[in-house]
């Protein structure tokens, strides 16, 4: 198989290539080719990728990596492709950062994919995307593309129109939101099974509900066990009591939504924004990797393992660490090559259970078939179909009825160029909730974007 990275310079890439060397994965990709418009960021990309190994200091897996090539061309980069994986950021962290403080300068939450910044990164990335999936359709028509680009499910819900059931989006929070709360209940689920497991929502915004082991629902017996709460990431950043009253396990950034003030707060006292600590990070650190000969990928992972350990930080208490396995990696490249070796049949005709972004499809009752969510999906070569959930409870169903009208408006001024749709999307937004800010949030990423002023289409 013939793999083609969209954002090939990103600094995730040497997780997917280190999976690739790894069982159950190893020996899918003949050939991977990383595309970038950066050559800088190829390169650095590629250093690392070379240096991995025994003399490297990454972990040997005894399997050779496939073959790597790279290309600033994306016609080259798409000929003969089977499968695309993309994870781009126009604007690079420099965007980033103006995602985060326009908002922050209103007084409003700056996250990159939650609220005013997420619509921001969407009007930016959208066009981006349906570039390639276009390219797509002419050069390998065949080829699924597996979405990482932010935000995943606006982004996918864009691309539906042009790939249909080609394109399918992924994230590893609500998976990892999964396995982590089936291993506090005692009942540790194997990767690429999700039985007896409900989840429903749209990315970046879901709930756990059902845990099902031996016939039992676990959940409710872990919300009501505070010390098994405390020992995973999303048990610890809501009160116990909180969700047992719930009764249901909230995706990680659902705290921006429950906790605003104290998110908001928390993101305000900081020296740096998230934005703004990852790009002094990486303005010196891509030079160095392409100059570091044996050391880059030891210097990469160096650099990995520091942002990692920043991740969600406003969320956590002074001191407060990660647990060691969310600091290993192994997350979201994961799913991406679950899905691949599914789609590929590398699964022996078995199908992949994984939580995917994809058309509901009647999945989750109360949402349109195609509004775009993140279920449990079975995934084989034929493609990704939905599970069905149960209803969401009243307070949950309205929420994502909010967001997913909030995706639609997005989705609609990035492609059909109506800034009035944009101005709506930010003032419907919970997290915004009000037309005055939209209109000054608009401005100010104007200001930040140029660009963005060209994709508005006269009299929208």
């Amino acid at each position: 198989m013939r793999l083609m990275i969209a954002g090939g310079g990103g600094f995730r890439v040497p997780l997917v290539y280190r999976a690739l060397t790894s069982s159950p994965f190893a020996g899918l990709v003949r050939e991977l080719v990383l595309f970038d418009v950066d050559p800088l960021r190829l390169a650095a990309i590629k250093a690392v990728l070379s240096s991995m190994g025994p003399s490297g200091g990454a972990p040997s897996s005894g399997h050779p990596g496939p073959a790597v090539s790279t290309t600033t061309s994306l016609a080259d980069g798409l000929d003969g492709t089977d499968m695309v994986f993309a994870a781009i950021r126009p604007g690079g962290t420099a965007g980033r950062i103006a995602d985060e403080r326009v908002p922050l300068g209103l007084g409003l939450l700056g996250q990159e994919t939650t609220g005013a910044g997420g619509i921001s990164y969407a009007l930016r990335s959208i066009p981006g995307m349906l570039e390639l999936a276009r390219e797509m359709k002419r050069r390998c028509p065949e080829a699924w593309l597996v979405n990482f680009t932010n935000p995943a499910g606006m982004v996918t819900q864009a691309l539906v129109p042009v790939l249909g059931s080609r394109v399918i989006g992924i994230c590893d929070s609500a998976g990892a939101l999964v396995h982590r709360a089936a291993r506090a209940a005692g009942a540790p689920l194997p990767e690429g099974k999700l039985d007896g497991v409900g989840y429903y929502g749209l990315n970046h915004l879901g709930w756990l509900y059902r845990l099902e082991s031996g016939g039992q629902d676990l959940l409710p017996g872990l919300l009501a066990d505070a010390q098994a709460l405390s020992g995973f990431e999303e048990g610890r950043l809501f009160p116990q009591p909180f969700l047992q009253s719930l009764g249901c396990l909230p995706n990680e950034y659902l705290y921006y939504y429950y906790d605003t003030q104290r998110a908001v707060g928390a993101i305000r006292t900081m020296r740096q924004t998230r934005g703004e600590s990852i790009h002094e990070q990486q303005s010196g650190l891509y030079p160095a990797l392409a100059a570091a000969g044996s050391r880059a990928y030891e210097l990469w992972d160096a650099a990995r393992r520091s942002r990692e350990e920043g991740y969600l930080a406003e969320a956590r208490e002074a001191g407060e660490q990660r647990d060691e396995d969310d600091l290993a990696g192994g997350g979201y490249e994961r799913v991406a090559l679950g899905v691949m070796r599914a789609l590929s049949g590398g699964t022996g005709g078995r199908a992949a259970e994984l939580i995917l972004n994809t058309p509901n499809a009647g999945a989750v009752p109360g949402l349109p078939a195609d509004a775009v969510v993140e279920v449990p999906c079975v995934v084989t070569s034929d493609g990704a179909v939905p599970v069905p959930q149960d209803r969401p409870a009243d307070a949950q169903l309205a929420l994502m009825q909010r967001v997913k009208e909030v995706e639609r408006l997005t989705v609609s001024a990035a492609v059909r160029g109506r800034r009035d749709d944009a101005v709506r999307a930010f003032a419907l937004h919970p997290l915004i909730d009000s037309g005055e800010l939209a209109v000054e949030l608009l401005d100010g990423y104007e200001a930040a974007f140029p660009a963005l002023r060209r994709l508005w289409r006269t009299g929208s």
